[in-house]
């Protein structure tokens, strides 16, 4: 293989290292040129709009249409794949055969629980599809928004408002499309979370929740919100001894300039305080100790406590299409099970991700030195992580189970689960098989209600 001289490789080097500094500050946004990618080769999300060689990933056509099934009364969703059949399924006995495409945290899990954990393989669709105002959105951001603050904050992120980074170029970068991905609106719902012991029983924590958009609700100050990604309540009804506790969150976007703002009132004591501890590794609501506030939405908050490195694209088995896990006809006994969730009623594809890896910065702390991340190419969610505790040792493993909501055209979680693969132990958020009714999509929000006055009322039990 031809090598240059010495002095001449010091001096691409060099200047490869400057471009790269420049693209990861005020250069980041793309040119026009490469944004017109945005439709053509890429999806309007910036994905590969082509299949795999071997066909095993499809093209993007288009996504799910919006009658691609009929909604329940409650709003639960038919499974536009109900006769389909796995294609094969992957057990502690061949996993070796597909190791290539599964994250070290999913190949833990089956040394962890050899008799039951088990991965069925479906074949692949791609489902996504957004409205038309999204993808011109997102257009908007690839030739505008830049990173400042070290890539922890957005300069010019109101002229769109979601997926900051479409055309990525570097590990942050990606992070920030989930961070800003789009939610169908203001979105509430109704869910369950549970975090069962070794042999399998729990409590059901329910929880009322609902996150508002500044561009979403019309009378806010939007001059004083410039800084604000969203407005973020939830109020835990079950069981009893928890009920009628109210977190409030403002998720900030330069959480350097301005950290997230949090308040929990207390129904016990009656009181609104500030809760600092809402952030970073600090616990999760009714969680056991088993998550930390950014396992939240599989990761959420700040970035700033770690270095991004941008990995590159894999294929991957990674849950999606989750339909059958989110049946109104199961009950959560039905999902829970000991050692992890119910796999047979689990649902894996073939996708392509970006793989990207945090480690903590030096001078920074989080239980999590590392976080190996997965993310779809099309929705831009986060599919799996891998955590690592400071010795290096693999520690917590979590799978974001996902679905389309076809009618509403947004990606969204069915379940988060998030493993403790050392002490046999695992968080199960989100579930609403018996709840009254789905996802209720583009309420219409007021400032009044996402302020620390209006946290009292929320919380009457």
């Amino acid at each position: 293989m031809h090598r240059f001289p010495t002095p001449t490789r010091r001096f691409f080097q060099g200047g490869a290292l400057a471009l790269s500094l420049i693209a990861g500050s005020a250069l980041a946004a793309v040119s026009p040129d490469e944004a017109a990618k945005l439709g053509t080769s890429l999806t309007p999300t910036g994905a590969e709009k082509a299949g795999n060689a071997d066909g095993s990933i499809p093209e993007w056509t288009g996504g799910l249409p919006k009658n691609a099934g009929a909604a329940d009364a409650k709003g639960f969703l038919a499974d536009p794949f109900a006769s389909e059949k796995p294609l094969f399924t992957i057990t502690a006995q061949n996993v070796d055969q597909y190791k290539d495409k599964l994250s070290e945290g999913q190949q833990a899990m089956f040394k962890r629980y050899p008799e039951t954990y088990r991965i069925p393989v479906y074949p692949s669709h791609r489902t996504v599809a957004l409205p038309d105002d999204i993808y011109a959105a997102i257009k908007r951001s690839a030739t505008s928004v830049q990173p400042i603050n070290d890539g922890n904050g957005l300069a010019n992120f109101e002229q769109s408002r979601y997926y900051a980074f479409p055309i990525p170029k570097n590990g942050v970068e990606v992070l920030w499309n989930h961070i800003t991905r789009y939610r169908g609106g203001n979105l509430k719902r109704i869910i369950t979370q549970a975090t069962p012991q070794t042999n399998g029983s729990y409590t059901p924590i329910r929880f009322e929740e609902e996150v508002a958009f500044p561009q979403n609700i019309t009378d806010l100050d939007q001059a004083k919100a410039a800084n604000i990604l969203t407005y973020f309540k939830q109020r835990v009804t079950a069981p009893a001894r928890l009920a009628g506790n109210v977190l409030l969150v403002h998720e900030t976007l330069d959480q350097v300039k301005e950290p997230r703002l949090a308040w929990i009132y207390n129904a016990g004591q009656r009181r609104v305080r500030r809760a600092p501890q809402v952030a970073y590794d600090g616990p999760g609501t009714a969680a056991d100790g088993l998550r930390t506030s950014d396992n939240f939405d599989m990761f959420s908050g700040a970035p700033d406590r770690y270095d991004w490195k941008l990995v590159g694209k894999r294929e991957m088995y990674i849950p999606y299409n989750s339909y059958k896990l989110d049946s109104p006809s199961l009950k959560y006994d039905d999902i829970i099970k000991a050692g992890h969730i119910n796999q047979d009623l689990t649902r894996y594809e073939l996708h392509r991700v970006w793989e990207v890896v945090g480690t903590v910065k030096s001078g920074e702390r989080h239980i999590y030195a590392k976080r190996h991340m997965y993310i779809d190419e099309d929705s831009w969610q986060v599919a799996l992580v891998d955590h690592y505790d400071g010795r290096g040792a693999l520690w917590r493993v979590a799978e974001g189970h996902q679905q389309f909501y076809y009618d509403h055209q947004v990606p969204a979680y069915t379940v988060e689960v998030l493993y403790d693969i050392i002490g046999g132990r695992y968080l199960a958020l989100g579930m609403k098989n018996e709840e009254k009714h789905s996802f209720e999509f583009g309420f219409k929000a007021s400032a009044a209600d996402y302020t620390p006055a209006a946290l009292r009322n929320a919380g009457i039990r």
